[in-house]
């Protein structure tokens, strides 16, 4: 009884682990996010429970799909100390060129049209990435400049032309449609993206480069890391995830042409800000870009539930925005005067 009695107290190795687990939960950058979307959704559900019916939950997934897909490419970039403003104009490319692959050729494979979407972003990554690496411009004038050359081009190419879901197989409108285990195929392919993308970021030695570039590009020359090459990776990893994200956008929505992505760059990189991604970079997981997309369109869908106007939808976007990067640079701040006051010791 006696044995008994000393195996089920808990052990100190027990308590160490246990306040170990506590304290890494506590210095989470994502916890925050996370608390605030589940605050978000059990407010909204109080308001209006339709919110949370199975079709309210589906639309929900859905509608963060795209967006966080976007989200966590554009992060391995600001991560960089970079940032991609072109995006949504990679996804207009890619959404109208799948439209035209399938308008044209019915009983084209759908991973063959997933394959070309992903090259063809791939490739306008690509274009970015040497721009800003080799001609040593900010990547915010770049990416500025070639957001209007993409759209320029997919204006050009498409002109008035429209396709809508009736031009497309049924099997790919179905991705958006039929769901595993109460999740839709998108909103899957959406998840693998976002563990693939974090293992790659904490797990090996190109992901863990790409935050050393980012906290100081200097010193990472002097460590021997190939920044350029580096750089160059995660605008042309950022561009197939957009290529990724336009091939799925037709799928999702009933029309693609030349306005098809237009204006979403903007909230992808507020998704990645809000979700604890530094705009300094070299700080940030894509997980947590990942859980600031889904608050995100969380929060429009639920402003929407309660019938705020959506001028109000964009202020409180904008607010958050402001507020996560007032938050970073105090938290920068204070670890700043902690490693000093360590170093004084």
């Amino acid at each position: 009884m006696s044995n008994l009695t000393a195996t089920a107290e808990p052990t100190e190795q027990d308590s160490t682990w246990a306040a170990r687990a506590f304290e890494s939960l506590r210095h989470m950058r994502e916890l925050p996010v996370l608390a605030a979307l589940v605050v978000l959704i059990v407010v909204t559900y109080a308001v209006n429970p339709l919110f949370l019916s199975p079709q309210g939950v589906k639309d929900l997934m859905l509608n963060s799909t795209i967006v966080v897909i976007l989200a966590v490419g554009q992060a391995m970039v600001i991560i960089t100390r970079n940032v991609d403003l072109s995006i949504g104009s990679i996804v207009g490319l890619t959404a109208f060129l799948t439209g035209t692959l399938f308008s044209g050729n019915p009983d084209l494979p759908i991973a063959v049209v997933l394959v070309a979407g992903i090259l063809l972003g791939g490739a306008l990554g690509m274009f970015n990435g040497l721009l800003v690496t080799l001609a040593g411009v900010p990547a915010l004038v770049i990416t500025l400049g070639t957001l209007y050359i993409f759209r320029g081009l997919n204006n050009a190419w498409a002109g008035g032309t429209q396709y809508f879901a009736d031009d497309r197989p049924q099997a790919f409108g179905n991705l958006s449609v039929q769901t595993v285990l109460g999740i839709p195929i998108i909103t899957l392919i959406a998840v693998a993206v976002v563990l693939v993308a974090g293992l790659v970021m904490a797990r090996t030695r190109p992901g863990r480069d790409l935050y050393a570039i980012g906290s100081d590009p200097d010193a990472a020359k002097l460590f021997g890391i190939p920044t350029t090459q580096r750089v160059l990776s995660a605008f042309v990893v950022n561009g197939m995830l957009a290529g990724l994200a336009g091939v799925l956008y037709a799928s999702r929505f009933n029309s693609v042409g030349a306005t098809t992505g237009t204006g979403i760059e903007l909230d992808i990189v507020a998704a990645a800000v809000v979700g604890g991604v530094a705009i300094f970079g070299g700080s940030g997981s894509v997980v947590g870009a990942a859980f600031g997309a889904v608050l995100l369109t969380t929060i429009t869908s639920a402003l929407t539930a309660v019938r705020v106007d959506k001028f109000w939808q964009q202020a409180i976007v904008g607010v958050l925005i402001l507020a996560a990067i007032i938050i970073d640079r105090l938290v920068a701040m204070r670890n700043e005067r902690k490693l000093r006051a360590e170093a004084q010791r």
